[in-house]
């Protein structure tokens, strides 16, 4: 009986107008006649919601039909309101009500989110919560709901002029009524299909437009089409490209030959992406845990490698397998074995990479793919457009955080092709005029860029740089000749990324990242929460900063370069800052030295040509006087540095950071 009287509710609720019309027009009901039908409907809707049986089949409490009770309270409403006066107008009403309600159901989601259309989508679809795709979802919901605002605006107005109609145009009760039960029972929902029509196309339209992102740990064999570009070699338009299901078959190569190997520990190094790609993907889908590291030298393998560990690589290196003959020469596995995708499961990935600790040796620093991806996530929806209109190219490598994330994980996510090498030489760059390219670089290469570059014709490109920061002077010369100012990501191993800017519009003011709480701790270093950091109670940078009102900070060094030399605290990075500030000084670091009696500080630089011009023939003491004599005006005697070198160039890794090791050993030599 339930059922019913719940489908003839439903029936009488989308076909009130046309009933009220035939009733009353038609069958010449009395008006009082007809409100009693009104409220004996609605007490019979109401019985039905608020049964006895509150429980379900396995002994659940059951809720509340609400819709059915707030329907059922507008019938009764409208019924008692005409029986006592005798006005059918307040039958009519019914349709502006309705349309009412909606108005404020809907509008009110606009300022007190997320928006109904994109609560109804992922009720339809839980995909959509979490995903690196959610952003775009809750815009385009967002545009929806205010047509839907707007139409219920339109119809409850038009709804409440019909209502009125024989006292606004003077027309006869039964005309009235006839142009009432037309709208309101044709014309508004015909309306309101055409709509629902519109919506449909313009959505699969968007859908086909929004960008699809399939990370790493989620992505299907049927993911994207066979014919997919996923990788390109040198240029694009060069033509030699690498497929979605090239990426299937080769993964699956490196899958088969994983599979037939004890090993539960791999080493790898790839210089080519894409073997480094389809290596990596293969290892995380036997759950194998996979070991990072650009440097393959034997006395680094040595410290690194340990009993039981396989060592893959695309390089001759003692006791290594070569994935080139692993992917090149191995047979093509059956399809239904490279079209299967074993899961991977983000939160039990074992990865590692490689910084160093505090005496230089290697620290391995565990990660997950899981942290990586909500990395991945923050840019896609800060940049997605920018980096999905163009094609990929990095000078990065791929075994450091930065490199992975930016030149491996995010290309793979969203679907953005990737060059297969990076590129080494700025030269490089001259070539890649063909296309709209993003690049993922250093300070240390763009630096280098340019040196020996006037102007490039690159079209609209998209700089990222992190590992390290990039210099006020060298931001306005990538301005000029990329006619792009660096976006500048700063981040850790540790941290993943933390906070960005753009100098040209930031100037030297970090903002930090939506989904991360950063304060000062007692030390004036900065501490941080992210999902990136695995500890709940954050991590402790050894960075110093200073916050803004806004919430953006400025970076001030690091604590590590703060030393204390006869009782006096010096900051190692205000000391570069100043000599840089002579103009005459393209690179330099400070490093704190310890004789058998003291401790003091000492100077590595690198004179730019304006330096190198005015120092032509110089003595070498009268050039340590210069700058000595410059940094008296800033500091005292103490903390000058009381030894100097003078190089072609300072030691840097592949990252552009500097080897301060190195830079120490350089002193040692008198």
């Amino acid at each position: 009986m339930k059922k019913f009287l719940k489908a003839l509710f439903y029936v009488i609720a989308a076909a009130y107008p046309i009933l009220v019309f035939t009733l009353l027009v038609v069958l010449k009901v009395d008006t009082k006649v007809v409100s009693l039908c009104m409220i004996a409907l609605a007490a019979a809707f109401f019985l039905s919601a608020t049964g006895n049986k509150k429980t379900g089949e396995n002994g659940e409490k059951k809720k509340l039909d609400w819709k059915t009770l707030l329907r059922s309270a507008l019938f009764l409403g409208a019924g008692l309101f005409c029986f006592i006066t005798g006005k059918e107008f307040f039958l009519k009403l019914y349709s502006v009500v309705i349309s009412a309600t909606f108005l404020v159901v809907f509008a009110y989601t606009l300022f007190f989110g997320p928006n109904i259309i994109f609560r109804f989508a992922t009720l339809a679809d839980k995909k959509i919560i979490g995903s690196s795709y959610e952003k775009q979802v809750e815009t385009y919901g967002k545009k929806v709901t205010i047509v839907w605002c707007c139409f219920f605006v339109l119809n409850g107005t038009t709804a409440t002029i019909t209502t009125f109609a024989d006292k606004i145009f003077g027309l006869s009760p039964e005309k009235a009524r006839e142009i009432w039960a037309i709208y309101n029972g044709g014309i508004s929902y015909a309306l309101m299909g055409i709509l629902f029509v519109v919506e449909f196309i313009i959505r699969k339209l968007v859908d086909r437009k929004m960008i699809k992102a399939y990370p790493i740990s989620k992505f299907k064999a049927d993911s994207r089409k066979d014919d997919y570009i996923l990788c390109y070699d040198e240029i694009w338009s060069k033509k030699e490209y690498k497929t979605w299901k090239d990426f299937l078959i080769d993964t699956a190569k490196m899958r088969k030959f994983i599979e037939s190997n004890p090993a539960d520990e791999y080493i790898l190094h790839c210089e080519d992406y894409w073997y480094f790609l389809c290596t990596f993907v293969a290892l995380l889908q036997c759950k194998k845990a996979a070991y990072l590291t650009q440097n393959i030298t034997e006395s680094f393998m040595n410290d690194i490698r340990m009993p039981g560990m396989e060592f893959i690589t695309d390089q001759k290196a003692n006791g290594s397998k070569s994935i080139l003959d692993i992917i090149e020469n191995a047979e093509v596995p059956a399809e239904d074995y490279y079209r299967t995708s074993p899961e991977i499961n983000g939160e039990e990935t074992r990865i590692f990479l490689f910084t160093s600790g505090s005496t230089g040796k290697p620290k391995a620093v565990p990660q997950r793919m899981k942290e990586f991806e909500e990395d991945n996530a923050f840019i896609i929806s800060k940049w997605a457009k920018e980096i999905t209109s163009r094609k990929l190219v990095t000078t990065v490598s791929q075994h450091h955080i930065y490199g992975f994330l930016y030149g491996i994980s995010l290309p793979f996510t969203l679907g953005t092709p990737f060059r297969r090498h990076r590129v080494e030489f700025p030269e490089e760059f001259e070539k890649m005029t063909d296309e709209k390219y993003v690049l993922i670089a250093t300070p240390a290469f763009l630096k280098r860029t340019v040196e020996v570059e006037d102007k490039l014709d690159m079209k609209d490109i998209w700089i990222f740089s992190s590992g390290g920061a990039v210099s006020p002077e060298l931001a306005v010369q990538c301005g000029k000749l990329f006619n792009f100012f660096p976006l500048e990501v700063y981040g850790s191993t540790e941290t993943s990324g933390i906070a960005y800017r753009q100098q040209n519009k930031d100037g030297l003011l970090w903002t930090p990242f939506d989904n991360a709480k950063l304060w000062l701790g007692d030390d004036g270093c900065l501490r941080i929460i992210s999902p990136y950091i695995k500890d709940p109670a954050g991590f402790a940078t050894a960075d110093l900063a200073e916050f803004q009102e806004d919430g953006r900070f400025i970076l001030k060094g690091r604590s590590d370069s703060i030393v204390k030399i006869e009782e006096k605290r010096i900051s190692m990075t205000e000391v570069e800052n100043r000599l840089l500030e002579t103009g005459l000084i393209e690179d330099v670091k400070v490093v704190a030295l310890t004789s058998d009696v003291r401790q003091y500080l000492a100077a590595a630089l690198v004179l730019n040509a304006k330096g190198q011009e005015k120092f032509k023939d110089t003595e070498k003491f009268l050039i340590n006087r210069y700058f000595h004599d410059f940094l008296m005006k800033y500091f005292e005697n103490v903390v000058i540095p009381k030894k100097w070198r003078f190089m072609d160039k300072l030691p840097v890794d592949v990252q552009g950071k500097k080897h301060k090791l190195e830079i120490m050993a350089l002193f040692d030599k008198e």
